[in-house]
């Protein structure tokens, strides 16, 4: 059930990690996404969401920093 949850957080954190346009404002969006969806997906498979919201910050971070805003763009960001 671990490496389902940690697949589950890595595909999520890399998916959502794509909003702004800037490596600094992906990696932010990202993490804060990442955190929201690993919380979520430990919580429900019955995992500690805390150490969930960390695994999926840090996977959303990565994922958002290394992505180009050509790659995938979700608009600009809330807080700009």
């Amino acid at each position: 059930m671990r490496k389902t949850t940690l697949a589950l957080l890595a595909v999520a954190g890399l998916g959502l990690g794509a909003c702004g346009y800037s490596p600094g404002d992906r990696a932010l969006s990202g993490g804060l996404l990442g955190a929201g969806a690993g919380a979520g997906v430990a919580a429900i498979t019955g995992g500690n969401a805390g150490t969930g919201a960390l695994i999926g910050a840090g996977v959303g971070a990565v994922g958002g920093a290394v992505t180009s805003g050509r790659d995938i763009n979700l608009g600009r960001p809330v807080w700009r």
